[in-house]
């Protein structure tokens, strides 16, 4: 009989596998590897937070991304600290980083200042960034950038320049070591706050687009595209079907 250890149970199907650095210190039944969540996290947001370390001193930049399939396409200029540390290419040592992306869904009020906290849903991914260096998947990943802030935007603006294309990198995070966690409902008073003379409850935060306002040098006669109507009305309807949702479940 071998005596080597027994290998770790595959994760469940359409999960990724927990590992030492995506399992939670505290809460940790808050934690999530189920990856259509994961996705649905990383796919509403635009802004994502880069971590990592240069010269042995912590980094953290706030960057365009966007997901396609199992990876992350951030977003960067071709001179950027992490493209320089990241070198180039998949045969470049790369760069470790972890990638963090955040929406906040709601302030929550206890009766007690320990009680309070908000609601959130977050996405943390660990691993080695390197930059995109084909010239073909680098297209790709900065088309599907545009596309993913404002669907059907690539096809109505002017393709890059070969300058305007020098000045910009891509890194490319695969997404093997990835958890989500998230916060949902109202306060968790303590039992014998009931009958404090205190507000409690929850104040839900939505995002929300204003009405477009046109370039002051728009050219006479271009109009509002119809993706951009539907982009603002689409997006506000569905943080009001989420907060009703959310509404009946207790955290």
């Amino acid at each position: 009989m071998s005596n080597a250890p027994d290998s770790p149970p595959a994760p469940p199907t359409g999960s990724y596998a927990p590992t030492d650095r995506t399992v939670p210190g505290r809460m940790r039944e808050w934690a999530s590897y189920d990856r259509n969540l994961v996705h649905s996290i990383l796919d509403e947001a635009f802004v994502c937070h880069l971590g990592f370390v240069r010269d042995g001193r912590p980094v953290v930049l706030p960057t365009l991304y966007a997901r396609v399939g199992e990876s992350l396409y951030l977003h960067g200029s071709a001179h950027s600290r992490p493209v320089r540390l990241a070198g180039d290419g998949p045969g470049g040592a790369g760069l470790d980083v972890c990638v963090t992306v955040t929406h906040l869904d709601g302030l929550i009020l206890g009766r007690s200042a320990f009680r309070h906290s908000v609601n959130y849903r977050s996405v943390v991914a660990h691993g080695t960034a390197h930059r995109v260096t084909d010239a073909r998947e680098r297209g790709r990943a900065l088309e599907a950038i545009v596309e993913h802030v404002v669907p059907g935007r690539s096809a109505d603006t002017r393709p890059p320049s070969a300058q305007e294309l020098a000045e910009v990198a891509v890194l490319r995070l695969d997404l093997r070591e990835v958890s989500a966690k998230t916060r949902v409902g109202g306060p968790n008073d303590e039992p014998g706050d009931e009958g404090l003379p205190h507000w409690s409850g929850r104040i839900p935060i939505h995002r929300t687009y204003g009405a477009p306002v046109p370039a002051a040098d728009l050219t006479p006669g271009v109009a509002l595209p119809a993706y951009l109507s539907r982009l603002t009305h689409s997006r506000a309807a569905d943080d009001t079907e989420t907060d009703t949702a959310r509404s009946d479940e207790v955290s």
